[in-house]
């Protein structure tokens, strides 16, 4: 299974899985607005691999076959601050 990957212009380390190069026919077209415009990462192979850097592979797998894309968001970020005064309280 193929996909193509691409950075989000708009959004820092937000990534948008498609089935094939350049095609975001399945896309929505909300999505692509809030993406901006795409700039291609690369190309992959997801049947060869086990894992995927920050997004589950099992997921992203289901994501292409059921919808056509799969959307990859960074982590919340930690609010250092709150974890620093939840450790003062303990």
């Amino acid at each position: 299974m193929l996909c193509a990957i691409y950075r989000s212009t708009k959004r820092d380390q937000t990534y948008l899985y498609v089935e094939k190069k350049d095609d975001f026919t399945q896309v929505p077209e909300e999505l692509m607005k809030s993406f901006g415009k795409p700039d291609f990462a690369m190309v992959i192979n997801l049947a060869t691999r086990k894992k995927l850097a920050n997004a589950d592979i099992e997921r992203v797998k289901q994501m292409l076959t059921e919808q056509g894309y799969y959307v990859q968001v960074p982590p919340p970020v930690e609010n250092l601050l709150n974890l620093h005064l939840d450790a003062d309280k303990k």
